[in-house]
């Protein structure tokens, strides 16, 4: 027996047989732009982030994870505020205040108990990073920090400046140690050798200069051919602390034996293969193996093989490579894009082997939790999201 509503449908078939459309059947006709329409494969929607950290009011400049502590998370930004904050924990945070423009540099001491924290109004800052308790400002530079550094062996803060200069305090103390001037145009990055024992900076003039840390001696100058000929963007120095790896706006990456001072250019020797086209933004060592990897805005990341100067593989992106960070010391490597993606690559195939969706702007910064299960990304969007990795360890 059939239902009312079959009976119903077969008496209007019987009725109508097949319904054709013409044109005076057309009431109005509706012009759609076709960027207006979503692509098939949109993922704007989607959020993959276990915890997202909404404190900021600005965007956010600066991430950092903790050494010892592997929840403990630093943030930094537009909004002239640091935070202390935990990853799964919403709740807990702890505000650095104290800044009184942009926070756009932080830095855990290498055991952790220290946080540093530059700002654009040209201080540093120090926090207990267990409290968030301030500890101590310090003073010299005239204009904005540009990154801070931990001494890899105790409680001395590095940190470059607009100003053209670099200054060195002793952060238990509180007190100025030293000062390094030579540069003629902002010091846009440095660090100590992993060994303690040198002080390596770059420059927007498009040098790179090696210091003693004692005696504030600028031992050796690295420039003009074959160097860099645009400002260094990003710098890296190798495990054994003989080798600086540099990237610069003028594309190019070099190799420096910060031993000798003696300098080759990386793309040079393969210059027939595959390199940069754009500024190069960030440049990462691996821990395990003799290859680095380089971002830039030609949207590439680059794995180079250091030992032949070769690279290894080049993962194309939809738009700039702002940040690159490897996964402890693993084969993969995590990327932060302008397109607000973050990726991860295995740098054996170059394959792209996971993307984590969420952010609503550019990836400004990465970091690596220490138990290696968290990948933290701050983002012009005002907030920092943490994605699960444990499964790539």
């Amino acid at each position: 027996m059939n239902s009312p509503t079959r009976q119903l449908h077969d008496e209007e078939e019987d009725d109508q047989g097949e319904v054709f459309l013409d044109d005076s059947d057309i009431i109005d006709e509706v012009a759609i732009d076709e960027e207006d329409l979503p692509d098939a494969d949109d993922d704007d929607d989607m959020d993959d982030s276990m915890h997202i950290f909404t404190g900021h009011s600005g965007e956010l400049y600066a991430v950092s994870c903790s050494p010892t502590d592997p929840l403990l998370v630093a943030t930094g930004g537009g909004d002239d505020k640091g935070f202390l904050w935990k990853i799964g924990l919403g709740d807990w945070a702890s505000e650095l205040k104290g800044h009184k423009d942009s926070v756009s540099s932080l830095a855990f001491s290498s055991d952790g108990q220290l946080l540093a924290s530059g700002g654009l109004d040209g201080l540093v800052q120090i926090w207990d990073a267990s409290s968030g308790n301030h500890k101590c400002v310090l003073e010299g530079p005239d204009e904005g920090i540009e990154w801070v550094r931990w001494h890899p062996k105790g409680h001395l803060v590095l940190a470059g400046s607009e100003d053209k200069s670099v200054w060195m305090w002793n952060a238990d103390k509180g007190a100025y140690l030293n000062s390094f001037t030579g540069h003629e145009a902002s010091v846009t990055c440095g660090d100590f050798t992993p060994d303690g024992k040198t002080i390596c900076t770059g420059s927007d003039d498009a040098s790179l200069r090696i210091w003693n840390p004692k005696s504030g001696e600028n031992i050796h100058v690295v420039r003009g051919h074959p160097y860099h000929t645009d400002g260094l963007t990003c710098l890296a120095l190798s495990s054994d602390s003989t080798l600086a790896i540099s990237g610069s706006k003028d594309n190019s990456v070099h190799i420096v034996n910060i031993t000798s001072g003696r300098a080759f250019l990386v793309t040079e020797v393969v210059s027939s293969l595959a390199s940069h086209s754009d500024s190069v933004e960030c440049v990462e060592l691996a821990p395990s193996s003799p290859w680095a990897a380089t971002g830039g805005l030609d949207q590439k990341l680059i794995i180079w093989d250091l030992q032949h100067s070769l690279p290894r593989a080049t993962c194309e992106h939809k738009d700039g490579v702002t940040c690159v960070a490897w996964l402890g010391a693993s084969r993969y490597v995590a990327t932060g894009c302008v397109d607000g993606k973050v990726r991860l690559w295995d740098s054996l195939s170059g394959d792209c082997i996971r993307t984590f969706s969420g952010h609503a702007d550019a990836i400004q910064s990465l970091s690596i939790s220490a138990s290696q299960d968290y990948l933290v990304s701050g983002s012009s969007d005002g907030t920092a999201r943490v994605f699960e990795i444990a499964e790539f360890k």
